[in-house]
């Protein structure tokens, strides 16, 4: 499998992005998609993970509210909605995907075996 990820960029607090993480290879729809994001000095941290089968989102305290996880199937494609952006928000953001993630390792990144390269969000106060 190989991600891309894209949609980043530069944004004043208060804005909104959409991420997206498109797939090849492997269709997301055995997969459990999970964005990571790791910000200058700080270890890489969970922030969303959709499960396509069964269903089931998940997100990180920070974010719940804010961002949503979705995927389009016949794109192939994750996306990532970022509203209500902060400052803190900053990092570069991380699509990872693999068929075998549980719902009790959902959140660790070490359960992911495929990784986008990273598209770097930048919020501004």
């Amino acid at each position: 499998v190989q991600l891309q990820a894209s949609g980043g960029g530069l944004v004043q607090a208060g804005g909104s992005l959409r991420l997206s993480c498109a797939a090849s290879g492997r269709t997301f729809s055995s997969q459990t998609t999970g964005w990571f994001r790791q910000a200058p000095g700080q270890e890489r941290e969970f922030v969303a993970a959709i499960r396509w089968n069964g269903g089931g989102t998940y997100y990180t305290d920070s974010v719940k509210g804010r961002f949503t996880i979705s995927g389009d199937n016949a794109k192939n494609t994750v996306y990532l909605v970022m509203n209500s952006l902060r400052p803190e928000d900053t990092a570069v953001y991380y699509c990872a995907s693999d068929p075998a993630v549980g719902l009790s390792t959902v959140r660790l990144s070490r359960s992911y075996k495929y990784w986008g390269q990273g598209t770097l969000v930048t919020v501004s106060s």
